[in-house]
């Protein structure tokens, strides 16, 4: 049975709720002193006034004076702003205490012979205790409003960034490849009609894949491998009996979601600076299914006269497929290059945990 969360508007609510419910007790039922004694029905409604004197100091100053002065910048004036609504409510209570000749009536319950004298400030401390407790939780909590205010506005900044960097950072690979891919068609176009029309045929079902499976954050991993596959073919209809390209692919396959287009960049280096027209290469492809991650290892020859870095020389490709790798999957991967092999090859291999 699936657990409704309990919206945090109604977990603010009802901490007001049962704070204010916490001090009506203590104003209205607790009693330190002996049950026998009757306290005077003014006495009750003096409480009334202090309760209903505290809920407005206490909204007014979370709502009013540390937003607008206090977290402003504005401390002096919080401070005075504060002593003039300190002195309004003691003034208030002053007027209700004497007004209702509240330290008689109270010395008399607690003296029916008339002995002693009444407290005539008794009352000063208590209520100022509670004055000063209510002015420092509303101040906290208003503190800590405002800081899930930034804190949760950040966060969605961060995430906007986020999404607008991961946007961008498609739309370059995108184009990256497919810039490549119609070259390699336009050359066959001069060679073999007939194998143009095949390649286009594979290019508009990757298109397809591109347009409609990379709109959203994750696609089936059989269908980037199927999308790999496509462009495997494409590439190998232009390539040479001396290029050896070898791909293995788990069978059976176990579908998982991945980011769509995150393994292309890995293969396309491959094609790209791992063939040569006049010597022998060769591309090897490898994904391996493990029960907690995937694994890729692509291999392709490296040739004497480019023995510069070639993910600097990859271009647009690899940098930003690291980066996705950052922005999607934070310590979650292992991404290792091998520029030179003892075997003379260039050997990219990716781990990755996928959910």
């Amino acid at each position: 049975m699936a657990v409704v969360p309990f919206p945090r508007r109604y977990v603010s609510m009802l901490s007001h709720l049962l704070g204010w419910v916490l001090l009506g007790y203590l104003l209205f039922f607790y009693k330190p002193f002996s049950s026998d004694v009757v306290l005077p029905n003014l006495f009750w409604v003096r409480q009334a006034i202090f309760f209903g004197l505290m809920a407005a100091m206490f909204y007014l100053n979370a709502l009013v004076l540390v937003p607008r002065l206090l977290l402003a910048g504005q401390t002096s004036r919080y401070l005075i702003a504060l002593a003039g609504v300190m002195v309004v409510i003691f003034a208030i209570l002053t007027g209700v205490e004497f007004g209702f000749n509240l330290p008689v009536l109270v010395h008399r319950a607690f003296h029916p012979d008339g002995s002693g004298t009444p407290k005539l400030y008794g009352w000063v401390q208590p209520n100022l205790f509670t004055a000063l407790l209510m002015l420092g939780s509303s101040t906290s909590l208003a503190m800590l409003q405002k800081w899930q205010t930034d804190t949760n506005l950040r966060l969605m900044l961060e995430q906007a960034k986020t999404t607008s960097e991961l946007s961008f950072l498609k739309a370059q690979i995108n184009p990256h490849f497919f810039f490549n891919t119609l070259n390699n068609i336009y050359a066959l176009t001069l060679i073999d009609g007939d194998t143009a029309r095949e390649a286009l045929h594979r290019l508009s079902r990757m298109m397809r894949y591109v347009l409609y499976e990379t709109q959203s954050d994750a696609t089936l991993l059989s269908k980037e491998l199927a999308f790999i596959s496509d462009y495997i073919q494409l590439m190998q209809l232009r390539l040479t009996d001396k290029v050896d390209v070898v791909v293995d692919f788990p069978d059976p396959l176990q579908d998982r979601l991945i980011a769509p287009m995150l393994l292309l960049p890995f293969v396309e280096n491959a094609f790209k600076h791992g063939v040569s027209a006049s010597q022998a290469s060769r591309i090897h492809i490898v994904l391996g299914q493990h029960p907690d991650h995937l694994s890729l290892d692509v291999y392709n020859t490296v040739f004497s006269t480019n023995m510069l870095s070639l993910e600097a020389a990859g271009g647009i490709g690899l940098a930003n497929t690291r980066r996705r790798l950052d922005l999607l999957y934070p310590e979650q991967y292992l991404l290792q290059i091998d520029e030179h092999t003892p075997a003379g090859e260039y050997h990219v291999h990716l781990t990755l945990t996928l959910p």
